[in-house]
């Protein structure tokens, strides 16, 4: 795929949304307390929000947006499409962006589909919201991104010490005066086993057999309705991919790595982060991480990165941006954008879910 730009469409604002719930990673009996330091030096995942007691991955999204469009003022009325990057449906049907543009009172005249990705998804996700807005097309576009990925992982196993809970919403707006914004896409199917579920699609339906658990190449006691990770595949084809990815984007905009202010990577963990930061070159400064606070938190690891670390830095000037998102799929992406200052307030937290009861499901 060619570098695609994309005219006319300005950054207006990020919000970020973490559940209340919160687990250490050091929690363990004595016993196990050095080998797992040592684990979580490796990894960087210090602590991990995650949802409890009945709160689910739209509720969290329901927040992000009701923040966002507070927070820049906006009138729902303007809003023209709602987009949801998620692997944590409320339901596998219907989509859950069209049960949020009602729960969140937005008109039918909205456009609301979801977008079934991961690691990548912000990338994807800003590439399609910002396709639609133009100066006959979409003016005001939400991005919800995000996974329910901490209560997914197998919690009882105790094992599993990578992903964390979140959701963010990005407003993009048509704008004459914004810098372009450049994008590039690329898919390999062929390593799909890489991080996949199992069971639980058509392939493979739900079963007694989906929880029995069983022993994976890691080591780790994981059931086939769980989350199945090849990790070695995963920190080959992320130190390869990623970096070549990032510098032919470079390459093709004649900018050098000191030209850019942050290089936000989806923040997969901290071995495979810091050998792409090191291929690529760059200061530490330039290269900000989450994954300490927050671990993984899938899609929405590059826009929790910012809400997190660079809400100051985002609200006051002018930025010089390059976001790359890797995995699952395999996917990845690169966006070159450059911002005015936007609304980028620190992570707020979710604390009780919405009530929200299906009346026809008993």
């Amino acid at each position: 795929m060619a570098v695609v730009r994309l005219d006319h469409v300005a950054l207006r604002g990020i919000t970020t949304v973490v559940p209340g719930g919160r687990l250490d990673n050091l929690a363990v009996p004595q016993e196990q307390l050095a080998q797992r330091e040592r684990l979580v030096r490796n990894v960087g995942v210090r602590w991990r929000p995650y949802c409890d007691e009945g709160m689910i991955f739209s509720d969290l999204a329901q927040h992000a947006a009701e923040k966002l469009i507070a927070g820049l003022g906006w009138d729902k009325a303007s809003i023209d499409a709602l987009i949801l990057v998620t692997q944590s449906p409320e339901f596998l049907i219907p989509a859950t962006a069209i049960i949020l543009q009602d729960r969140l009172g937005l008109p039918e005249t909205t456009a609301a589909f979801d977008i079934n990705l991961g690691c990548s998804g912000y990338t994807y996700g800003i590439f399609n919201a910002a396709a639609l807005v133009g100066e006959h097309r979409f003016r005001r576009v939400l991005v919800l991104v995000g996974d329910q990925a901490a209560s997914n992982d197998g919690l009882d196993n105790g094992r599993d010490i990578l992903f964390g809970d979140a959701c963010t919403a990005t407003a993009l707006e048509f704008d004459p005066q914004a810098k372009p914004l450049y994008f590039e896409g690329f898919s390999d199917g062929s390593g799909y086993e890489a991080i996949i579920i199992p069971h639980g699609g058509k392939r493979y339906p739900p079963g007694e057999d989906s929880r029995r658990p069983r022993l994976c190449a890691d080591g780790v006691q994981r059931r086939p309705d769980d989350v199945w990770l090849d990790g070695p595949a995963i920190l080959s084809f992320s130190t390869l991919r990623a970096p070549q990815a990032i510098r032919r984007m470079l390459d093709h905009l004649g900018s050098e790595v000191a030209d850019v202010d942050y290089f936000v990577m989806h923040q997969a963990n901290r071995m495979i982060n810091n050998t792409i930061r090191q291929k690529v070159g760059g200061s530490p400064a330039q290269w900000p991480s989450s994954l300490e606070q927050y671990g993984n938190t899938s899609s929405a690891s590059i826009p929790v990165t910012i809400s997190s670390q660079l809400s100051a830095a985002a609200q006051e000037r002018s930025l010089r941006w390059l976001w790359c998102g890797f995995g699952i799929g395999l996917s990845w992406g690169t966006l070159s954008l450059q911002t005015e200052p936007f609304y980028a307030p620190a992570p707020f937290v979710l604390e009780h879910r919405y009530d929200f009861q299906p009346t026809r499901i008993s």
